[in-house]
Parts: structure tokens; sequence; C-alpha cells
């Protein structure tokens, strides 16, 4: 029997993986910032759609004042 992968992380995941803390991730989260789904009180971080955000965030170009 092949190992599923989950495909989700949770709030704590997903800041730890940004490098932000738990308070920060989860206000990220409620300002729709972190794209996120919820399971009644479980609120879960699709690992392919933070994936998308931090490529297109990548492709974003960032102005710096001369």
């Amino acid at each position: 029997m092949a190992i599923l992968e989950p495909l989700t992380l949770t709030v704590e995941q997903a800041g730890e993986a940004l490098g932000v803390g738990r308070q920060l991730a989860y206000q990220l989260v409620r300002e729709g910032k972190i794209p996120s789904l919820r399971f009644g009180k479980r609120i879960v971080v699709p690992k392919a759609a933070l994936e998308r955000m931090l490529a297109e965030a990548g492709k974003t170009k960032v102005e710096t004042p001369a």
C-alpha cells in the first residue's frame, strides 16, 4: 500500500514554511493573504495553493526608491 503525502498543511506548518510566527500566520489566513480551507473548526492550507501563491509573488516586480 502506498503512503500518501498530505495535500495540506496546518496554519502553523504553513507559517513555519513562510518563516513567520503562529500568530502572524493565523492573521494572514484571516486576511485572505494565505489561501486556506475550513473544515468545521479545523483550518488547513492547501500545499498547491501555497506554492502557486509563492510562484506568483516571485513574478511581481518590487520597485525600490532611488
